[in-house]
């Protein structure tokens, strides 16, 4: 009886060492799953932390960059900064310019005007002095033909002068003739000295007047070369304008596209 008491105590205990050997494979079975889980996700946080490290690379030489093309931004918007007030500056003088220019051509035009009136004043004076040397030679002509006409009234009383009692009414009348005739000449003299002063006299205000129209064709002239002078710097500043234009729009365009980089790789 105590060895079949035994006997059945032993086969107790062979059960409950298999059903604890039994629970102990399915640990070791459990225990194996975690292990290979465990490996899986270890695998998966190494994948993952090669990834971040390559992630954190990329992102630090995207933020550099972002900071490199973050001041060329600033420098490039400093740029424009200076092309807008240099543009500025130059539609100012560009302005001013052609301010002088209008000026110049205002006063041109005044002194165009005046000297085409000192030109007509010129040529007035010009055929007044043809008429009066006109008035002058005929003078001189009926001077001279009264000259000849007292030479040979001369000569007349010369040969007849025994014929002197009978022709004493006749020669009243010549001599009165030739009073009349003195006087006129007389007359004559004193027209002519004052048709040769007026003469000297407009002959000297035509040489002023000449010489006032040679001052202001020089000036004239200078003018017109200086207005050609700005014409010149005028067209030289458009040029500078329009090329400082171009480098601004170059640089605007320059500018947007920066920006969409900068915006795709901010997207990024």
């Amino acid at each position: 009886s105590i060895i079949k008491k035994q006997r059945r105590e032993l086969q107790l205990l062979i059960a409950e060492l298999k059903e604890r050997d039994r629970e102990l494979n399915d640990m070791v079975a459990v225990h194996q799953r975690h292990i290979q889980a465990w490996e899986g996700d270890r695998h998966k946080i190494l994948s993952l932390a090669e990834r971040c490290s390559l992630l954190t690379s990329e992102l630090n030489d995207k933020n550099a960059v972002i900071k490199s093309l973050t001041k060329r931004l600033k420098f490039l918007e400093s740029q424009q900064n200076d092309s807008q007030a240099t543009l500025e500056s130059t539609q100012q003088k560009f302005k001013e310019l052609t301010q002088k220019v209008t000026d110049s051509s205002v006063q041109c035009q005044a002194l165009e005007e005046k000297n085409q009136n000192l030109h007509c004043s010129v040529l007035e004076l010009a055929v007044k002095t043809g008429q009066l040397q006109a008035r002058e030679q005929e003078l001189l002509t009926m001077l001279r033909l009264k000259d000849d006409a007292l030479i040979e009234t001369t000569d007349y009383i010369t040969e007849f002068t025994f014929k002197l009692k009978k022709l004493e009414n006749a020669l009243r009348a010549v001599k009165s003739e030739d009073f009349c005739l003195s006087r006129e000449q007389k007359e004559l003299k004193l027209t002519l000295k004052d048709l040769m002063l007026q003469t000297n006299k407009l002959k000297d205000v035509l040489s002023e007047k000449m010489e006032e129209n040679s001052k202001q064709q020089e000036e004239i002239l200078h003018l017109k070369h200086q207005n050609g002078c700005l014409r010149n710097k005028l067209a030289l500043a458009v040029e500078i304008a329009q090329r400082k234009d171009e480098l601004y729009q170059f640089a605007k365009s320059k500018q947007a596209r920066i920006e969409k980089e900068l915006s795709s790789l901010r997207q990024v």
